[in-house]
């Protein structure tokens, strides 16, 4: 082969799809690789190469602090100038290395990232690790003439083949665009939230997270929420009066002919019971009714535009009970499928040389809308027109037929409407005759209204706008109608109802706050920070206590933090990055001066939202209690230490006690022992060692049956007795000494339990001993039996020593090992074989020194 081709996309699903598509014939190889490369020979600029197409997953890199300032430690107002730096977003490091392998002596590299910023900004961070390994020809010392760029919307044939005939070159200005919103957010974020979640949780015990967290798009959003929480907490309802008055024809002896027919007074109502009786008293005294005119109008209402994401994303969550996060990521899947086109966009308007006539005949033969769109292209159909062309992608569309058997529940019922919009889009306006009749009595005005629909356009598609004919019975001018019922109605003004997600989605669009891709994130993240609960089937957006009190403490101390204009801003500066009219630097240390001069500023007068956390939550010192915890909401358990004012998170849903008066050898904390209420799972742990794992590799909330410690004697390596029998789970099982008399082993990782019977008095894990069956190589326990048993203790394996087993209440299930009974006794001596890591050399906190098992 002449020359090399590697292209990359941003998913192995993605790199899959788009690989059958150029391959000649669909025909191509696949390695397997971190991940897999797809290989075939194909024509590329006049000559025979060969293609290698592979993908990252994601963003390669993350942002981050560097080490100094990733301590929770050192003042946040540091953070606005401190140093940052990406790192790989894989932990193992196989994305750069593979992306470092596959690049080396290739020709050319041409990129199939999404076509948004976001996927801009993963072009450079692929660049970043492909430039070097690329063949070197003469005269190109740079290379970045042979890195390519595809611009598409959809993983159909003719939109591939099309983006592989106009490649062009990454957008710089778009990824320095999401570098610096990425910085942004990074330090604004992370020095509001550091300082929130360490003032407070050290003060108080029942908030509603963990973290109190503040965000540039995140805190807007809440504010919405909370702004309407408002308003129906200070509205006052107001009583009125209306009059309900119904008539009906009369025959010729002034006898009631027909239905009764109810009518809407002209007045709607009043506000003043005393003005509202004299009005009824003024009809009661008329006889008869007049009708004094009759019209006929007719009305139109337009088909919608073009579907774009803030539509998507609204119709999931206020039709289909989706929200939209969840909508999000099935949208996205649809698009890797091929189904749809892409799913971010801002777009209502279908480009000039979008073939809706080939949409249309694909979608002819399906069982649901098929005739519907048989018949659009039989009878033609207006191109439409309207909407806003954004200049970023098409409209979302179908661009592959599926059938409710190819997707499964939610997938298929953001599909059918998806397409449904589509061919609603394209199809005729609805259109109706509304009939007023105006009817008199006595000086007062009265109406009934009729509808009848005479085309019913686009709503026979989108059978959720359908228009229902609403029959009235035919009138005559000046015909007199028979008062059946006047009566006075009582009623009072309502409050507006809390925010539903599509309003709030609609807010943030009108407000600029976020993009139509970051839209769901930011809505979610209220929700996961307990900020806001999603209410009923209209996911109603209900704020918190801790919401509440956050936003009425930024109106006290500084309104601009959360009101929605100065996102707004920030993102208009970037997008003047994007279009290169401002540079990058500029408008970051801008921004970062305006925000530090609020944190500064906010840090100073927090007492101002604090007497808002007084009055609203208890503070842990006042209880006069070590250990809080609600027993009614289940909040998460902490420690608090009145001297240090100090506040540790312990494990929730379950009972805390101190264990034994013993402590931790690390940091000297006493240990508490946790069980769940059912008494299950228990192990003990140090609370500063759950908050603040000492050891690499370890995540946070780690229990003494997780610690590698080697010398302490409730740390796993001294606990552990065999892999867990659960075929999914890695865990291991452990002995449980917080369990006894009734002595348990637990898994510390799956909730999979066994409890010895109760004739066994006390169980014990026999020194450097393990079980002489290689494909086993347990642990070997030491049994004893109470007194009345008048057995002799045994000494053996859980999984292989029959005697041992029928001891559990529940046995290991058999995972490929050889468990024979071996009799009492058996398996002592040997050495264990890889099966239990032991660490070597361990500091004290603030070492330099970490435990690393074998």
């Amino acid at each position: 082969m002449s020359c090399t081709v590697l292209m990359i996309a941003e998913k192995p699903s993605l790199a899959e799809s788009i690989t059958k598509i150029l391959a000649p014939n669909g025909r191509y190889n696949t390695r397997k690789q971190t991940s897999p490369v797809h290989e075939y020979s194909a024509e590329f600029r006049g000559a025979m190469c060969k293609f290698k197409f592979t993908s990252v997953k994601g963003h390669v890199y993350n942002l981050d602090f560097t080490r100094e300032h990733n301590d929770w430690n050192i003042d946040p107002l540091e953070l606005f100038t401190a140093r940052t730096t990406k790192q790989e977003a894989s932990k193992s490091g196989s994305i750069c290395h593979h992306l470092q392998q596959e690049s080396k002596a290739v020709d050319y590299v041409i990129l199939w990232l999404d076509c948004d910023r976001e996927g801009e900004n993963i072009c450079f961070e692929v660049i970043k690790n492909v430039r070097q390994g690329m063949k070197q020809l003469p005269g190109d010392q740079t290379k970045d003439s042979r890195i390519l760029r595809a611009k598409f919307s959809a993983i159909t044939a003719t939109d591939i083949r099309k983006a592989m005939d106009n490649l062009i070159y990454p957008n710089e200005n778009e990824a320095l665009a999401v570098d610096a919103r990425q910085e942004l957010d990074l330090k604004i974020g992370c020095a509001f939230t550091r300082f929130q979640t360490k003032f407070f949780n050290r003060k108080y015990g029942n908030l509603d997270s963990n973290v109190i967290s503040y965000g540039p798009c995140q805190t807007p959003t809440l504010s919405f929420c909370v702004s309407r929480h408002d308003q129906i907490k200070s509205f006052s309802p107001e009583s009125f009066w209306t009059l309900s008055v119904s008539v009906a024809k009369q025959g010729t002896n002034g006898e009631q002919c027909g239905p009764e027919i109810h009518l809407h007074w002209g007045r709607v109502k009043v506000f003043d019971k005393h003005v509202a009786t004299i009005f009824q008293n003024m009809v009661r005294g008329n006889k008869e009714a007049k009708v004094v005119s009759i019209s006929f109008d007719k009305h139109t209402k337009n088909r919608p535009h073009a579907l774009n994401t803030v539509e998507l994303l609204k119709f999931g969550s206020s039709n289909l009970g989706i929200g939209p996060h969840e909508t999000m990521i099935i949208a996205e899947r649809l698009y890797t499928q091929g189904y749809i086109s892409y799913p971010r966009t801002e777009t209502t308007s279908y480009p000039k040389n979008f073939d809706i006539k080939s949409v249309l005949k694909d979608q002819s033969g399906h069982p649901s809308w098929g005739l519907y769109a048989k018949e659009l292209l039989e009878k033609g159909f207006d191109w439409p027109t309207g909407g806003t062309d954004a200049g970023d992608h098409p409209p979302i569309t179908p661009m592959r037929v599926a059938h409710e058997g190819d997707l499964s529940g939610d997938s298929w019922r953001i599909y059918n409407y998806i397409t449904r919009h589509f061919l609603g889009s394209i199809s005729p306006n609805l259109k109706y005759q509304k009939t007023n009749v105006t009817i008199k009595i006595g000086i007062e005005t009265f109406e009934c209204s009729g509808t009848k629909v005479l085309q019913p356009g686009f709503s026979a598609v989108m059978h959720w706008r359908t228009m229902s004919d609403q029959i009235m019975q035919e009138f005559n001018q000046n015909e007199i109608l028979k008062i059946i019922d006047v009566r006075l109605v009582e009623g009072q003004t309502s409050p507006p109802d809390f925010l539903t997600e599509s309003e709030v989605i609609t807010l943030m669009e009108k407000h600029g706050i976020g993009t139509d891709a970051s839209i769901p994130v930011h809505i979610n993240n209220i929700c996961q920070r307990n900020y806001v609960t999603v209410q009923g089937s209209a996911r109603r957006l209900v704020p918190t206590n801790l919401g509440t009190v956050l936003i009425h403490g930024y109106q006290k101390i500084d309104p601009d933090l959360s009101l929605p204009t100065m996102r707004s801003d920030v993102e208009k500066q970037l997008n003047y990055i994007a279009s290169g009219k401002a540079k990058y630097a500029e408008v970051l240390d801008h921004s970062l001066n305006l925000f530090a001069a609020k944190f500064k500023y906010f840090r100073d007068h927090v007492g101002q939202m604090d007497e808002l956390f007084e009055a609203t939550f208890s503070t842990l010192a006042s209880t006069g209690k070590i250990l809080t915890k609600c027993g009614k909401c289940k909040r998460p358990v902490r420690l608090h230490c009145p001297t240090c004012e100090e506040t540790y998170s312990l494990p929730s849903n379950g009972h805390i006690k101190d264990y034994k008066g013993l402590q931790c050898p690390l940091d000297d904390f006493g240990l508490v022992s946790f069980s769940t209420g059912s008494k299950d799972i228990g192990y003990p742990l140090c609370p500063y060692c759950y908050n603040h794992p000492p050891f690499e590799n370890i995540r946070k909330g780690m229990g003494c049956n997780r610690c590698p410690h080697p010398t302490c004697a409730h740390s796993l390596v001294n606990n552990e007795v065999c892999s867990c029998h659960v075929s999914s789970c890695k865990g291991q099982m452990v002995l449980d000494a917080t369990s006894a008399p009734r002595w348990k082993l637990s898994c510390n990782e799956c909730n999979f339990v066994t409890t010895f019977t109760d004739i066994v008095k006390g169980v014990s894990i026999s020194k450097d001993e393990y079980c002489e069956n290689e494909e086993c190589n347990s642990c070997i326990l030491n049994i004893e039996f109470r007194e009345n048993q008048n057995k002799k203790a045994l000494k053996g394996c859980v999984l292989c020593d029959d005697e041992i087993i029928e001891l559990l209440e529940k046995k290991f299930a058999k995972k490929g090992v050889n468990y024979r009974g071996r009799g009492r006794g058996r398996g002592r001596g040997g050495s264990r074989r890889g099966k239990r890591g032991r660490s070597r050399g361990h500091s004290r906190r603030g070492g330099s020194k970490h435990f690393k098992t074998q």
